[in-house]
């Protein structure tokens, strides 16, 4: 169970990203009655110290590295410069992951673990400011600069900002359910699930008739997922022909009509899966599949698991005491 975080530090390194995870892990909320345990959380650098950050404030760290050698989680924070990072982070990182700890990057923290090797045949993310560069340096990881987070094992990156939160409240949905991860969101004031592959962001020409019609309409579809929502019945919602429709929809959203629609069926699956004791064919229903084969299908083709396997893993081994 997810007890101990332990987060990396060294210098250069990015304030706002490193608060990410300090505002998921390092708050005491356990005296909220919310469920969310009190986690053990350690902020540690090679020598111990004050840290200077990339906005040129600095941090005293009292913890050395050796705050990591009994961690459930080691987050490498990001930083400014790869020659920032000396080997003993590198052995600390190889250590947690050899010993099955969980490992995260957030941000450009992705170099650290590609530094030592632990993304070696493995998929990951970072900003996609730095994923060319990342995929360049090493030709031996697989870099996906259109997804918030991945996981991949033990091991979770995430890109810049507040994909850091996702990937943080994500592993929290792994480890100790749905329920917890939502009462840290809602703490926080934050979406308690965005997929990990969503894009990182989204080319927005100028629309022709304003956001607030295309958003309008994306709840009520959320609303109605039982529905079988064709493009021509849609266009009509906006007044528009059904070919503007789709283009329009494409560059409001990134993805067409019925992949966005399943997209977010998957999503409401998901829920149901972790919140709910409705059996398959129930959530199939509710969810807008209709039938258990073809939630099992989609299933498959976006988490590429079954929706048993799902529920048993995000129920989170807190849902499971309890």
């Amino acid at each position: 169970m997810l007890k101990t975080v332990a987060i990396i530090v060294v210098p250069n390194f990015s304030i706002f990203e490193f608060g990410t995870a300090c505002e998921v892990f390092g708050i005491d909320r356990a005296d909220r009655g919310s469920g969310v345990p009190a986690f053990d959380f350690r902020v540690c650098t090679p020598l111990p110290g004050d840290v200077k950050m990339k906005s040129g404030l600095s941090m005293n760290v009292g913890l050395g590295l050796e705050a990591t050698a009994d961690a459930d989680l080691v987050i490498m924070a990001p930083y400014g410069r790869d020659e920032d990072v000396p080997e003993p982070v590198l052995e600390a990182l190889r250590a947690a992951h050899e010993r099955g700890a969980w490992v995260m990057s957030i941000c450009s923290g992705a170099y650290a673990l590609a530094r030592a090797g632990l993304l070696d045949g493995r998929r990951c993310t970072t900003h996609w400011h730095y994923s060319q560069d990342l995929a360049n340096r090493y030709p031996q990881i697989h870099v996906d600069e259109n997804v918030l987070y991945v996981q991949d094992g033990t091991i979770i990156s995430s890109a810049g900002t507040a994909a850091g939160i996702d990937a943080c409240l994500h592993l929290i949905r792994v480890e100790l359910g749905a329920n917890v991860a939502a009462a840290i969101a809602r703490d926080m004031v934050v979406p308690p699930h965005r997929d990990g592959g969503q894009a990182q962001f989204i080319d927005r020409p100028m629309p022709t008739c304003g956001s607030a019609p295309m958003e309008a309409l994306l709840r009520w579809m959320v609303e109605n997922l039982e529905r079988d929502h064709s493009v021509n019945e849609l266009a009509a919602r906006l007044h528009m022909s059904a070919r503007t429709f789709a283009r329009r929809f494409r560059a409001e959203t990134g993805a067409t009509p019925a992949a966005w629609l399943n997209s977010q069926r998957v999503l409401r699956a998901q829920e149901l899966l972790e919140t709910t004791e409705m059996n398959i064919d129930e959530i199939a229903r509710e969810a807008g599949f209709g039938h258990s084969v073809l939630l099992r299908h989609h299933f498959a083709k976006v988490l590429a698991t079954s929706p048993q396997s799902y529920r048993r893993a995000f129920r989170g081994q807190l849902a499971e005491v309890g």
